[in-house]
């Protein structure tokens, strides 16, 4: 495949307590960030990526891994605001732009977070877009939780999810969820 001329991506590895995540840099915002050894997804775009515009390592890009790596080390609020490269439908980017506004140490439903963006009967385009999100952790889609309040869905697996989740409730002094059950 030809590479294309696209901004160079610049790819960084950190290793946390879930496992081994892989970031993706445009320049100076998040544009890929996954478990590594997840649901796959992650291996096929970083192939994807490589094939047709080139990664080239780079160890802590603008200091985005530094900023995710304070987050694990319990300073939950250091990915606030890191710039994104948020690159979807004009509806992924709608739901991964409310994401953004679900605060550290609180959950949501999707059914919430389609009323949220206008479209309270696209429960289910909602956990697809949520589902799809290619800047995880840093994009919450972890804080959408089932209307029940059990938890669902994560590209991570669920006990990533309950981990996140726990991590940033301990640190914000936000009540403790419930039991979070799958």
């Amino acid at each position: 495949m030809t590479k294309t001329t696209d901004a160079p991506l610049w790819l960084d590895h950190l290793d946390t307590p879930l496992g081994r995540l892989a970031l993706v840099v445009a320049g100076d915002r998040l544009r890929q960030v996954g478990f590594t050894d997840a649901d796959g997804r992650t291996q096929r775009t970083l192939a994807t990526l490589e094939a047709t515009v080139g990664l080239t390592p780079r160890q802590n890009p603008n200091g985005l891994t530094a900023a995710l790596r304070a987050y694990f080390a319990g300073d939950v609020r250091a990915i606030d605001g890191l710039p994104v490269d948020l690159r979807g439908t004009a509806f992924q980017t709608s739901v991964w732009r409310a994401l953004l506004d679900i605060p550290c140490g609180e959950t949501t439903s999707y059914g919430e977070l389609a009323r949220r963006i206008g479209r309270p009967s696209a429960v289910r385009a909602v956990g697809l877009a949520n589902g799809a999100n290619p800047v995880g952790i840093v994009v919450p889609c972890h804080r959408v939780i089932g209307a029940s309040g059990n938890l669902t869905g994560y590209g991570g697996g669920l006990p990533r999810k309950r981990w996140l989740l726990a991590h940033e409730a301990s640190q914000t002094g936000a009540p403790a969820q419930q039991e979070l059950v799958p």
